[in-house]
C-alpha cells in the first residue's frame, strides 16, 4: 500500500503545481454536459459531485462563491456556474469550453427532437422515453437539494432563511429577485449583529469542510479586473451578440420573423432574473398571444422537451423560434428557415451569460475575503437551497399530476395538484428512480438510462402514461 500512497500523494502535488490539464478538462465538461437533465437543480448536482466531491479540482467554497454570484445574474444560472468554474481553471478559454460544452447536447438534442415533432408529431414511443426521464428527474432534484442543504444550511438561522425563501416562493408568489434581495440583505445583518449565526467561515484561507481540493486555490485562475479589460470584455461580448441579429435584419428585413425573434430574445436575455420558470411565463405569453409563433397547447409540449433534454430549462426557446419560422419562413425554405432561427435564437440567448461570467468574475474574486459580502453570499446561498426546492416542488407537480388548482386568495398565490388526476406511471419510475440513486447509489447517467427504458415498456404495454 505504501507505493501507491506515495504515488497518490506525487500525483497531488503535481496537480497543484501545473493545475489541471486542459484536456483532462475539457473531456469532464463534456461527461457533465450528457448528464445536465433537470434543469438547475439537477445541473448543479451534477457539478457538484464531479468538481467538487469526485475530482476536487475546486473547494467547496470557492463553488458556492460562484453559484452565488450566478446566482445574481439574468439567465440560466447552471450554464454560467459551469463558465465561472471554467475561467477559474483555466482562463477565458476554460469559461468558454465549459460554457459552450454545457449547451452543445442540449441544442443538438431539442434542435432534432423540433425536427421530429414537425415532422411527425407526438408518438406513443417518444412519449413513453420523455415519461421515463422527467420521472427520473424528480428523485436527481431531491438529491440536489439535499446535498446542497447539508453543505449550505450549517446554522439554524441559514436553514429557517432557506425555509422562509422556499414558502416566499412557492405559497406567497413573491419574485425571486425580492427573495434573493432579502436574503442577501439578512446575511449581511446577520454578519454584522449576530456573526454567531453564521458559522461559515468568511476568510478565503480556510480550508473547506472535508477533504481538501487537489487543485490549490492560489493555482486557480486569477486575473486582475481593470478598465481596460472590462471594456474589452464588453466591446467583443456586445459585437458577437449583436453581429447576427444585425446580419438577419439586414438580410430578411426589419420585418422577418428572424429579427423579431432575434430582438425579442436578446432583450428577454438580460431580463431573466428569477429562473427559467420565471421568465417563460412571460416568453410564452408573447410568443402566443403576441406574436403568435406556436399554440398554446405546443408552448407546453416545448417546455416538456426542454425539461428532458440535456441542458438549461430556458432552451425551450429553441423550439418556440423552430416552430415560429418554420410556420413564416419568407423566401427560404421552411426547413432552412426553422433551423436558422432555433440557432440564432440560442446564440442570443446564451451570449449575455458568458459576458455577465467573464466581465464580472474578477471582481468577484477580489471580494471573496470581504466579510461583509461573504456574509451577505451566504445569505443568498441558503435562499437557493429554498429556490432548488421550490422548483423541485413544481417539476414534481406536473410531471405526477395531469391537473392543478390554482388558489389566489389574498396573500396566497399556490399552484396544488389535483390528486384525482394522478399518473401512476411517473410515480412508480420516480421511486424506482430514487432507489437507484440513494440506496444503491447509482450515476445519473445509469438512472436516466433505465427510467427511459421502463418509460418506453410502459408505453408499449399500453399502460397510460397521462
Amino acid at each position: 500500500m505504501r507505493p501507491r500512497l506515495h504515488h497518490h500523494v506525487h500525483q497531488r502535488t503535481a496537480t497543484d503545481q501545473h493545475g489541471v490539464p486542459f484536456g483532462a478538462a475539457v473531456r469532464t465538461w463534456f461527461l457533465i454536459s450528457l448528464q445536465t437533465f433537470g434543469g438547475p437543480a439537477g445541473q448543479i448536482a451534477v457539478m457538484q459531485r464531479a468538481l467538487v466531491d469526485e475530482k476536487r479540482w475546486i473547494g467547496q467554497r470557492r463553488f458556492l462563491h460562484a453559484l452565488n454570484y450566478c446566482t445574481l445574474l439574468p439567465g440560466p444560472e447552471a450554464q454560467q456556474l459551469a463558465t465561472y468554474v471554467g475561467w477559474l481553471l483555466h482562463g477565458t478559454r476554460g469559461g468558454l469550453v465549459a460554457g459552450g460544452l454545457f449547451v452543445l447536447p442540449g441544442v443538438v438534442a431539442l434542435l432534432a427532437l423540433s425536427v421530429i415533432y414537425v415532422r411527425f408529431g407526438t408518438t406513443t414511443v417518444v412519449t413513453a422515453v420523455f415519461t421515463g426521464l422527467a420521472a427520473a428527474v424528480l428523485a436527481i432534484v431531491v438529491q440536489a437539494v439535499i446535498r446542497v442543504g447539508k453543505r449550505a444550511l450549517d446554522s439554524g438561522a441559514l436553514v429557517a432563511l432557506a425555509v422562509a425563501s422556499f414558502v416566499a416562493l412557492a405559497v406567497f408568489g413573491v419574485p425571486f429577485p425580492v427573495v434573493v434581495t432579502l436574503a442577501g440583505l439578512t446575511g449581511w445583518a446577520l454578519g454584522r449583529w449576530r456573526p454567531a449565526a453564521l458559522p461559515q467561515p468568511t476568510s478565503s484561507d480556510v480550508p473547506d469542510d472535508g477533504p481538501a481540493p487537489v487543485v490549490a486555490d492560489d493555482v486557480l485562475h486569477d486575473e486582475a479586473p481593470s478598465a481596460r479589460r472590462s471594456v474589452r470584455v464588453l466591446f467583443v461580448g456586445l459585437l458577437v451578440w449583436a453581429l447576427p441579429v444585425a446580419a438577419v435584419a439586414l438580410l430578411t428585413g426589419t420585418g422577418s420573423v428572424f429579427t423579431e425573434q432575434g430582438l425579442f430574445f436578446s432583450g428577454a436575455a438580460v431580463v431573466t432574473f428569477g429562473g427559467a420558470y420565471a421568465v417563460l411565463a412571460y416568453v410564452a405569453q408573447q410568443a402566443v398571444e403576441v406574436y403568435g409563433w406556436l399554440a398554446p397547447r405546443e408552448m407546453v409540449r416545448g417546455l416538456a422537451l426542454a425539461e428532458t433534454t440535456p441542458g438549461p430549462l430556458i432552451m425551450v426557446v429553441q423550439f418556440v423560434a423552430f416552430l415560429g419560422a418554420y410556420r413564416d419562413p419568407g423566401d427560404l425554405d421552411p426547413w432552412v428557415a426553422a433551423v436558422l432561427a432555433s440557432l440564432l435564437v440560442t446564440w442570443v440567448t446564451f451570449v449575455p451569460s458568458f459576458l455577465f461570467v467573464l466581465l464580472g468574475a474578477p471582481y468577484m474574486e477580489r471580494l471573496r475575503g470581504n466579510r461583509a459580502l461573504s456574509a451577505a453570499l451566504t445569505g443568498i446561498t441558503a435562499a437557493v437551497v429554498g429556490v432548488i426546492a421550490n422548483l423541485g416542488v413544481y417539476f414534481a407537480v406536473h410531471t405526477l399530476f395531469d391537473g392543478t388548482v390554482a388558489v389566489d386568495g389574498g396573500p396566497l398565490a399556490l399552484e396544488l395538484p389535483d390528486l384525482t388526476t394522478l399518473r401512476p406511471v411517473p410515480l412508480a419510475i420516480a421511486l424506482v428512480a430514487a432507489a437507484l440513486l440513494f440506496r444503491l447509489e447509482w450515476s445519473v447517467l445509469r438512472t436516466l438510462g433505465v427510467c427511459a427504458l421502463l418509460g418506453l415498456a410502459a408505453g408499449l404495454a399500453g399502460l397510460p402514461l397521462a
